[in-house]
């Protein structure tokens, strides 16, 4: 026999970190940043047929001071990867990118000086979505994965101290370009 059962109906048994876990992971607001054809489909996918409103998130924001999940949708060139970082950084604490397509996850088939191979590069990634275009299905299943993702992370200073250390990490990858073997 347990406390929970010893105790009047209406009580709540749970910890802070799955209480915070659960609405932050419902409660996500998004900050569009289409760029190339995966913005299409991440537009639909707020329409009426796929409906993220269904996860709380019907609105992308165009501030991205109201926004906490940024989703990269398609190619950042080089002239957009410090407009990318500033608005990163405008946007509140805590925050997550969804990296959609293979453009934005690795650059896609634009290997040349122009496009960023990855957008890991100029800020640090939760999710990836691979495909050209994903589909609005594939990025609500991201999406999802994420929320749960978002569901068991800590809280404090160790939760600070980890995101810190993963946005160090991804800023001091070595690019694509640099690297050898089959890549080349």
């Amino acid at each position: 026999m347990g406390l929970e059962e010893n105790l009047p109906s209406g009580f709540l048994l749970t910890s802070v970190e799955k209480l915070a876990g659960t609405a932050r992971k419902n409660s996500l607001w998004p900050a569009s940043f289409g760029l190339a054809c995966c913005a299409i489909e991440m537009m639909a996918s707020g329409a009426g047929r796929y409906d993220l409103a269904r996860f709380g998130m019907e609105v992308f924001r165009a501030s991205p001071r109201q926004a906490d999940l940024m989703i990269v949708a398609g190619r950042v060139s080089q002239k957009m990867a410090p407009v990318l970082r500033q608005i990163y950084d405008q946007m509140v604490e805590p925050k997550w990118v969804l990296a959609m397509g293979v453009c934005a996850s690795s650059g896609g088939m634009f290997n040349n000086y122009a496009i960023v191979q990855g957008v890991d590069h100029v800020v640090p990634v939760d999710m990836y979505l691979p495909g050209c275009p994903p589909r609005p299905e594939m990025l609500m299943h991201a999406i999802l994965e994420l929320h749960e993702r978002i569901q068991v992370m800590k809280l404090g200073p160790n939760a600070k101290k980890q995101a810190q250390e993963r946005e160090i990490d991804a800023l001091e990858a070595v690019p694509t370009h640099e690297m050898k073997g089959l890549l080349r």
